[in-house]
């Protein structure tokens, strides 16, 4: 796969420069699947065309219009088409230090918080996060952000709560998070998985099982992930593409390309592009 929109395809990730704790998408997609990864905030999407099929640690969603679907922080999930048509969607990435601060605003809800339903039949809320859109493209920081508020509210009265508690760590977690570590701080030349576990003190398979049961996914997985998600910070901060493959550990710039746009949407050219037009501009660029 090479990153090419495929005929009928269409996609935009950007932000607004007033809202710096959210990203947006917009986007129809049609062939277009993404791998699994998770992401650092939380994910609200509507879908208002066709179906989307989301592959969760529970199963998959089906999303038909009307559906939000509602995706914690660090969950792991794969996307694609659940229909001839594709789907289109609008999706709000808000940081959890945003949704934690509504909550604490506007809910009972305090600390950390989360959502406890991860797709749900409400064409209201959903119409509220095409209207940020909307708002935001227009530049109106405004507009934009009270809306935006009063959807988190909306969601977070109805399905909002505490994060899920898990069991104290075991051996193999604690291996996990070890692994992970050294896998970030070696980004750009990791070790092997059998080097990574005689490191650790462990076996190969026992630190795959661990890993994956940890983290939702294989540590080769999770380290591509890793890449592009500090790819996108690079770029955020003005890095070229080829510049920023380097670093993250991609062989070269299509390397990243083919990468970055499996897993955020779109090419990296095309999101540095939306960045630099939004923190050009700001929130009173022409319409």
């Amino acid at each position: 796969m090479t990153g090419a929109r495929q005929p009928g395809e269409w996609a935009r990730h950007w932000s607004c420069a007033a809202l710096p704790d959210l990203d947006l998408l917009r986007a129809r997609y049609i062939r277009h699947t993404f791998p699994r990864h998770s992401h650092e905030g939380h994910v609200l999407a509507a879908v208002t065309h066709g179906v989307e099929d989301i592959g969760l640690p529970g199963g998959t969603l089906h999303a038909g219009p009307g559906t939000v679907v509602m995706i914690n922080p660090e969950v792991p999930h794969t996307a694609r088409a659940g229909a001839p048509e594709g789907w289109v969607y609008a999706t709000l990435y808000p940081s959890a230090r945003a949704i934690d601060a509504i909550a604490a605003d506007t809910t009972k809800l305090r600390g950390t918080v989360a959502f406890t339903e991860t797709g749900v039949a409400d064409p209201y809320a959903a119409r509220l996060i095409g209207e940020v859109h909307r708002a935001a493209e227009e530049g109106n920081a405004l507009a934009a952000d009270s809306v935006l508020r009063i959807a988190v509210t909306r969601l977070l009265t109805r399905y909002g709560g505490a994060p899920a508690t898990s069991a104290p760590r075991a051996a193999g977690a604690r291996d996990a998070a070890r692994a992970r570590a050294l896998l970030e701080s070696r980004m750009a030349d990791p070790p092997t998985l059998e080097a990574l576990a005689t490191e650790l003190g462990t076996s190969p398979f026992a630190l795959l099982r661990a890993f994956k049961k940890q983290y939702g996914m294989p540590p080769h997985t999770w380290l591509t992930d890793a890449r592009v998600r500090r790819a996108r910070r690079m770029l955020d901060a003005g890095t070229a593409p080829a510049v920023a493959a380097a670093e993250v550990g991609f062989t070269d710039q299509p390397h990243l390309n083919r990468h970055f746009t499996r897993i955020v949407g779109v090419p990296p050219g095309a999101y540095q592009r939306e960045r630099a037009r939004t923190y050009k501009t700001g929130p009173e660029r022409s319409r």
